[in-house]
């Protein structure tokens, strides 16, 4: 890039991003380059491919793959096209397979990504081979979970190293069951005229929740809910681009926190759940867990919002100014069906695409992607919270850790911090 895009200025308590950011196509496709290239990116949960031989396809960094749990229970990711003349091996968004039969010509795959099958194979000469055709596979790796490949064939990071800070949150998210957690079947998938980095800032800013999201706060008092309190909470920069916030519920949790919006007839439950908690992490790690909401951004288009529910919501760039959204619900897999119904209740209240919040997210996004048109204005500020040794939930200290791996990663730098971001993050760990 010629001309600086990310201002950051410690020593000013300024950081600001050039609206070029946003609305730049050539920006756009050299962030697929820069960084969807050489990021670990999320495919999925391994509770989608639970049993030997099922698969679910979907996009990933703007290429089609298929995660699959081989006859031999090993998951792997492959690239979704035949290694003959290139089309989709698999259409089907998920399923149950013991092979991929590519359309075209009839090679068939194994769900261990072998060719097993060629029609009329004495046209091929003497030193065709069908090891030498298997489907691509991808590096791919999981943490409690939670499978991402990357396509960086010199990548130097292990997934674990990667994720750095950020797996504290993970681990935060699948202690919530001791048989582990699962995605509830069903998908919803939306997008919006806008970039993509708007909702990755979006769905880390506490600070816009009483400004607007005044429906579902007023909905939320009605029910026995408080409105989200203005401070209270802490972010926290994670490392290489990765942020969180963590603050009180302002509703309540389905992993267990009551509060009159659940019903009297559930209290019982969710008391019961959190003893058991208690017991088994201690009072303190306990509450954490149980009673304590957080979003946490992996960076680049991952976020995972624990509250009402457990939204993951994957967050794709199409062009400078439109994203795809493909959000599901995650749950303990031993979860009380009462409960359970509780969850979905919730998630689809607040966190679905056609629930209080998100379409007033679409909106703010898509209506800061139009201002962004007018080039008089030509920055956005995200300084707020820069002044403070211990960063409040409000302020904008993840997206500004977002912001600045993105910086890096588009000057082709390999994620270390600088010394001026570094002082920011340990007054964050403070």
């Amino acid at each position: 890039m010629d001309d600086p895009i990310v201002f950051d200025d410690f020593d000013r308590l300024s950081f600001r991003v050039d609206h070029r950011a946003y609305t730049d196509d050539d920006l756009a496709a050299r962030e697929m380059a820069r960084i969807f290239d050489r990021c670990w990116l999320y495919v999925g949960h391994e509770s989608e491919v639970p049993e030997p031989g099922s698969y679910v396809s979907r996009d990933v960094g703007g290429r089609p793959v298929v995660m699959a749990r081989g006859s031999d229970g090993v998951i792997r990711v492959f690239a979704n096209a035949c290694t003959h003349r290139g089309a989709l091996v698999c259409s089907q968004p998920a399923g149950q397979a013991k092979s991929f039969r590519c359309p075209y010509h009839d090679w068939t795959f194994s769900n261990q990504g072998d060719l097993v099958g060629v029609p009329m194979p004495d046209g091929y000469g003497p030193d065709f081979r069908k090891a030498d055709f298997g489907l691509a596979q991808h590096r791919s790796g999981s943490y409690r979970g939670f499978v991402f490949l990357t396509f960086d064939p010199e990548q130097p990071r292990t997934l674990t190293e990667y994720l750095a800070g950020a797996t504290e949150y993970l681990d935060l998210i699948d202690d919530q069951s001791e048989v582990g957690m699962e995605v509830i079947q069903g998908a919803q998938l939306h997008g919006a005229r806008a970039n993509w980095k708007l909702m990755m800032e979006n769905s880390v800013d506490i600070y816009h929740f009483r400004a607007l999201h005044k429906r579902y706060v007023g909905y939320m008092q009605s029910l026995g809910g408080e409105a989200p309190r203005r401070r209270g909470g802490f972010g926290r920069a994670l490392g290489l681009g990765h942020g969180a916030n963590e603050l009180p519920p302002a509703a309540a949790r389905p992993l267990a926190y009551w509060t009159p919006m659940f019903g009297p007839e559930v209290r019982p439950k969710i008391e019961a759940t959190a003893a058991r908690f208690v017991d088994r992490f201690g009072a303190e790690h306990a509450e954490r867990i149980t009673s304590t909401n957080r979003a946490l951004l992996i960076f680049p288009n991952l976020m995972i919002i624990d509250g009402q529910a457990i939204t993951i919501r994957k967050i794709d760039p199409i062009g400078a100014d439109r994203m795809s959204i493909t959000s599901v619900a995650l749950a303990p897999k031993d979860e009380d069906p009462e409960i359970r119904e509780l969850r979905k209740s919730f998630y689809l209240t607040f966190l679905g695409p056609a629930g209080f919040a998100t379409p007033d997210d679409i909106e703010i996004v898509e209506s800061c992607q139009r201002g962004y048109l007018n080039r008089t204005v030509r920055y956005s500020d995200l300084s707020r919270g820069m002044n403070k040794e211990i960063p409040e939930t409000t302020d904008e200290l993840p997206a500004r850790e977002f912001w600045r791996q993105w910086d890096r990663m588009m000057h082709g730098g390999d994620g270390h911090f600088e010394v001026a971001h570094q002082a920011e993050l340990q007054g964050a760990e403070k």
